[in-house]
């Protein structure tokens, strides 16, 4: 990074300091940690707390036949900015992207609030979208700059508990607010978490200066890669759904993303400040855990979609026990994803960790497939505790293997082009999965004569599944494990690729001194 003391520089730079403690830029990385974890947690739960929120959204404002959009306009937004972002923070530094990602969100999330109808609603979620594309790469970003990634491993543990939290809170607060405060104040409580963290970013983050980049942003290739983000979401999100999938909308997309992103690899290989470099992608270990983060986010959004269900239809669990019931993948993943991160910090080895993790995702996949209606709580928690197993070893390795794969001056464009394959991994599991869930279930129900009631619908709330003759519900549990099954051996598949790409990913020696290290020190 251009902008970097360099090595001789930094070593005068600190002993010009024989005041300064040794653990105190250990402290001070820290407390910036804290402040990254609480802006990684607003991002998080946001969509979470608004998802438990929605039927009372719906009540209020109306507009269910637009219900989807809350969501996807969320999800385009956040997916078509995030590597805009991410270069963004390479050229013209880290710390005011970032905070004005934060603002953007924040004022997304108090319009979202004063939405007096879904129109409005659905395109204040959008200018929530943008803030929260910058989020999360912002955090990983700014993680790359200040910690080596030899030191690194020691926060993952971190990360994954503000991921295991928001998950198991998400629901919880989401009820809680929306049952006590009204459905606004599940925008509104973005603002005190937001507060806190735009005073801490901007108090204990301090970052080198750099010089703002001479080449113009590159327009035209981030036109080009947000319409195909655009489209390729869009597909995944209403094919199956809202039109078939060989329909001509579903088709027309398809075409669009496949013409823009092949458009978008030309131009890139002109651009003087290309938005997303692809010398990148020539690191055999960078394209390797971009596949699998893909393949992770494919498993992780589709397990948890799908697992409540079957809690809720076939074990007769509510609700908010289906959300509690997820504990063991969450924790596991937590613990496994802590323990990770300390070996790899003390041994600087990694390798083993995405092959140990593709194995144990494939193997806790298969094992969930293997569920019935006969299956208990306890066998089912189980096998979620080998999925989270899985999972743990995966979900901060793919990143920080990433971001040890480029220069400095492109940790930007890492951290979003990872983040952003994750994401669309997740849209492509939700979509896949859940296509094929549905036309199982309704299969099922059709073949087993379980009415007009239940073969229109391959979700049942536990008060509808009451409310069904006996005949009737049985006939829905055995469809839902059945549609379980296929669900989760498609998952299976994707935790095979993710283990094929993990065997031929290279050690490399993690960075332990240097840039990153002088940088953490100035904090």
């Amino acid at each position: 990074m251009s902008d970097l003391k360099n090595t001789a520089g930094g070593k005068a730079a600190v002993a010009d300091r024989p005041a300064e403690k040794p653990e105190t830029p250990q402290r001070s990385v820290r407390v910036v940690m804290l402040a990254l974890m609480i802006t990684m947690l607003l991002a998080m739960l946001d969509n979470l707390i608004v998802g438990t929120a929605m039927p009372t959204i719906v009540g209020d404002l109306g507009g269910l036949e637009h219900l989807s959009w809350v969501v996807t306009a969320y999800t385009l937004a956040t997916a078509a900015s995030t590597p805009i972002w991410g270069k963004l923070g390479d050229m013209y530094g880290r710390k005011g992207i970032f905070l004005t990602s934060i603002v953007i969100f924040l004022i997304g999330s108090v319009l979202s609030g004063m939405a007096q109808d879904m129109g409005q609603l659905i395109g204040f979620r959008a200018v929530q979208g943008l803030g929260a594309g910058g989020l999360m790469v912002g955090v990983m970003a700014i993680i790359g700059d200040l910690v080596p990634p030899r030191e690194r491993g020691k926060y993952q543990g971190m990360m994954a508990g503000v991921m295991a939290i928001a998950m198991i809170g998400g629901p919880l607060v989401g009820g809680t607010i929306t049952d006590h405060l009204g459905w606004r104040w599940s925008f509104y409580i973005n603002l005190p978490l937001g507060a806190v963290a735009l005073a801490m970013v901007t108090i204990v983050l301090h970052l080198p200066k750099r010089r703002a980049a001479k080449a113009k942003v590159d327009y035209l290739g981030a036109g080009l890669l947000t319409l195909g983000i655009t489209a390729i979401v869009l597909v995944t999100t209403w094919g199956g759904t809202e039109y078939d999938w060989n329909s001509a909308m579903i088709m027309e997309l398809s075409a669009i993303g496949v013409a823009s992103l092949v458009g978008f690899v030309f131009v890139e290989t002109k651009a003087a400040e290309p938005i997303m470099p692809l010398h990148i992608f020539r690191n055999r270990n960078f394209t390797l855990m971009s596949v699998v983060g893909f393949m992770s986010g494919f498993v992780m959004f589709g397990a948890v979609l799908f697992l409540p269900l079957y809690q809720q239809s076939v074990q007769g669990a509510s609700a908010t026990n289906s959300g509690l019931l997820l504990l063991p993948m969450l924790l596991a993943m937590m613990v496994v994803s802590l323990v990770a991160g300390r070996v790899t910090t003390s041994t600087g080895k990694y390798k083993i960790f995405p092959v140990v993790g593709s194995v144990l995702m494939a193997t806790g996949l298969f094992l969930l497939s293997r569920m019935d209606v006969d299956t208990t709580r306890f066998t089912s928690g189980v096998y979620m505790a080998v999925l989270g197993a899985g999972m743990g070893f995966l979900m901060q390795i793919t990143m920080l293997v990433a971001q040890n794969s480029v220069e400095m001056k492109d940790m930007g464009v890492a951290s979003s082009a990872t983040t952003l394959f994750r994401t669309l991994g997740s849209s492509f599991g939700v979509a896949i999965m859940g296509a094929l869930f549905t036309g199982r279930v309704q299969d099922e129900m059709a073949a087993r004569g379980g009415g007009a009631a239940t073969e229109k619908s391959a979700q049942l709330d536990a008060a509808s599944l009451a409310k069904l003759p006996e005949a009737a519900r049985e006939a829905y549990q055995f469809a839902v494990s059945s549609g379980t099954h296929i669900a989760f051996t498609v998952g299976v598949v994707a935790g095979l690729i993710a283990l094929f790409a993990s065997v031929f990913v290279k050690e490399v020696p993690l960075r332990g001194t240097g840039p990153a290290t002088k940088q953490a020190e100035s904090v």
